[in-house]
């Protein structure tokens, strides 16, 4: 290492999962069965009580929350010459899922309080060929989906949650997943539950479901093995992501509070600062908070890319909003001003358990000071 290079006394990164010695009796127990594959125990188990927890009567687990998206767009065999509207403001997973099925993203703007698809801009996107409506329960709010929902049904359209993000998240006491026609969700490293890499799909729709399995495995006839009628895919979850899953879920309640834990502390100390907004959340809504958010007022993209450089300097990571889907450059640009002003001004600070009350002082200190700082050069 270079001398001259001072090592950081801490640091706090974005994320990290919580993974204890539950996780390790269930995943060695998944190793030791012989059961590694997507055949097991725990694979059956993980979605059965993945779907009580959503408040579904069905779910089928996959390999990640982007093919989660793809296998419900084909089970509902949406594809070649359709339009699903979708929120301009999301990882790129939501626009690319839509286009691995063979149609085409139609982006919509977002509210600015929750930044979740905005219901009153649904309408004037709706064409012929529409088949169905992806909101995005962003940063862990969920989208207004009973609003959402009573458009699609006007309309004759699916509804696709992207809970990717919102495990846990409420709707008038209901949790997400069981808010439209289906739900997905992703259990990635640094999801509120994770698997490491995983998904599932839930559902009340039993027939969905069905093609659901179908598909995910080869499109495989049940009744006469190596045989397949149509094109199908290995979206499967092996029995040790579920072990990891099952352990996850029955902490559940310990993971979910402890990030809106961290909220309030984070609240206690940036909530009320002039010229910074932490996640909102509507009244109708219970937040999951997969990352604790905070928009600086003024920010431009460059400054905000500075702001970021000075923190990670002094130990404290951060992430930048998504970017607008629309502007990535093998879409058409979208007007979406509200979308492209919230990516350009918001980043998410560390967000994981772990972190004590010191630790939110510290990283508060710091944002504290960046704000100080930007506000003197304005």
């Amino acid at each position: 290492m270079d001398a001259r290079i001072k090592p950081l006394e801490r640091f706090y990164p974005v994320s990290q999962p919580s993974v204890g010695e539950r996780e390790l009796r269930y995943v060695t127990d998944a190793v030791q069965s012989g059961w590694i594959s997507s055949i097991g125990p725990y694979v059956t188990r993980f979605e059965a009580d993945f779907a009580a927890f959503c408040g579904t009567a069905h779910a089928v687990s996959v390999a990640n929350g982007t093919v989660a998206l793809h296998l419900a767009l084909r089970a509902y065999g949406i594809g070649e010459g359709d339009e699903v509207i979708v929120p301009d403001l999301s990882f790129i997973a939501t626009a690319n899922a839509v286009l691995m099925a063979g149609a085409t993203p139609v982006f919509c703007d977002i509210d600015a309080h929750t930044l979740c698809l905005d219901p009153a801009l649904i309408e004037a996107r709706v064409t012929e060929r529409t088949r169905a409506v992806m909101p995005v329960h962003l940063y862990g709010h969920p989208a207004d989906m009973a609003a959402i929902n009573a458009l699609a049904r006007r309309h004759g359209l699916k509804v696709i949650e992207d809970a990717a993000e919102a495990h846990g998240a409420e709707v008038d006491g209901r949790r997400v997943g069981g808010l439209g026609d289906c739900g997905t969700f992703s259990f990635y490293g640094n999801k509120n539950l994770t698997t490491g890499e995983g998904g599932m799909i839930t559902s009340n729709d039993a027939a969905f479901i069905e093609r659901c399995r179908l598909l995910r495995d080869h499109a495989m006839s049940p009744a006469r093995r190596y045989w397949h009628e149509e094109l199908g895919y290995n979206y499967r979850m092996t029995n040790l992501q579920a072990a990891l899953g099952c352990a996850q879920l029955d902490r559940a309640a310990e993971l979910l509070g402890g990030r809106r834990a961290l909220f309030a502390e984070y609240s206690k100390r940036l909530g009320d600062r002039p010229g910074l907004r932490l996640n909102r959340t509507a009244p109708w809504a219970r937040n999951g908070y997969w990352l604790v958010c905070v928009e600086m007022e003024g920010l431009t993209e460059e400054r905000r890319a500075t702001v970021m450089q000075n923190l990670r300097e002094r130990g404290v990571d951060t992430r930048p909003y998504f970017y607008p889907m629309s502007a990535m450059p093998y879409f058409s640009p979208a007007q979406t001003p509200v979308a492209h002003a919230a990516s350009a001004s918001g980043f998410s600070l560390p967000t994981y358990m772990g972190l004590e009350a010191d630790d939110i002082d510290y990283i508060c200190d710091q944002v504290l000071r960046q704000v100080e700082e930007f506000s003197a050069r304005v």
